[in-house]
């Protein structure tokens, strides 16, 4: 039996490179060695304001964006969350088991709460988490592809699979995160201490996946670089090493390679050379994507939910029948 990889993406906001080098690239190698579900997570995308035409849009966009990645439907699971309301049963049943002293440690509320002070928070944001690891563990899930800012999650998603294990005897697996070093923290072409963000302020930070050619050279024009002049993978030259990352993950080539490839030459030289190495990744990712009708994407996404609904579906039962529900 293989083991089984869950995973998700919200549809706000414009995904970027970070998102497919961070996640969706990944996705795509592991699909070929393990049993693989991947989700819209539509659910999450509501726990702030959306206006919901343009949440239809969008979830559309990131399972088209899925696609045109690679990920294949035919060796995985491609759904829409909201489409099994199993995530949203279990979510409600680990909530009577949550606590919240943990739920306010996370990240995404302490930030909210910082910004806009705690009143202002609203519950589904702060739930969120719960959410989460409902997602992951309904399905038996061994490893879970994440970037480094959501290993937080992954550890309460273990934290409540155990506590109810412990409650209610042996249920769940137990998740494990699974992250790439090079693509884990993809950061900020204006800031090289944060990580690269849709919902950055500024368009300076981020390389959409829907850039063209023309808003890529000058993005990376612009990026941030280090002092000096010499192309060297350094934790000494933050921005340099991010920007190396993002080349050698779309050219499948090693840093050090890439090292090599720009010895006794400067920064413009490598900036340019990076802005090709990227319109040449999107431009083909761009066209099969918009290749995709929306007719097409909806059969796919309604099949996927097909194939995970029946587990979901007996998982959910296991814990009715354990918790004392009639079933």
């Amino acid at each position: 039996m293989k083991k089984r990889i869950f995973s998700g993406i919200k549809p706000s906001g414009d995904l970027h490179i970070g998102n497919y080098l961070g996640a969706i690239q990944n996705w795509v190698a592991l699909q070929e060695e393990y049993d693989s579900i991947f989700c819209v997570v539509d659910m999450h995308a509501i726990t702030v304001p959306q206006d919901p035409a343009t949440l239809r849009k969008r979830t559309l966009e990131i399972a088209k964006i899925y696609l045109a990645a690679g990920i294949d439907p035919k060796k995985c699971s491609i759904f829409i969350q909201s489409y099994v309301s199993e995530h949203a049963e279990l979510a409600w049943i680990l909530n009577t088991i949550a606590k919240i002293p943990e739920l306010e440690k996370m990240t995404q509320f302490k930030d909210k709460s910082v910004k806009d002070g705690k009143e202002s928070v609203l519950v589904g944001l702060f739930d969120y988490p719960v959410l989460m690891a409902a997602d992951i563990i309904l399905y038996d899930t061994q490893l879970v592809p994440v970037g480094k800012d959501q290993k937080q999650h992954i550890e309460l998603a273990r934290e409540l699979a155990q506590r109810f294990n412990y409650k209610f005897g042996e249920t769940f697996v137990i998740p494990e995160a699974y992250t790439k070093k090079e693509s884990e923290n993809i950061m900020g072409l204006d800031d090289p201490t944060k990580k690269m963000s849709k919902s950055a302020k500024s368009e300076y930070n981020y390389i959409a996946l829907s850039d063209d050619a023309e808003t890529v050279r000058k993005k990376i024009k612009k990026a941030v670089t280090d002092s000096g002049s010499e192309i060297v993978y350094s934790d000494d030259k933050p921005a340099l090493k991010n920007l190396i990352n993002i080349y050698s993950l779309l050219d499948n080539k090693t840093p050090k390679e890439v090292e090599t490839l720009f010895v006794g030459k400067g920064y413009a030289d490598f900036k340019s050379a990076l802005a090709e190495v990227i319109i040449q990744f999107l431009e083909p990712f761009q066209k099969r994507m918009a290749e995709l009708s929306d007719e097409k994407v909806l059969k796919i996404l309604e099949d996927g939910a097909k194939k995970v609904q029946s587990i979901a579906k007996k998982k959910l039962e296991e814990v009715k029948k354990k918790i004392g529900f009639i079933v």
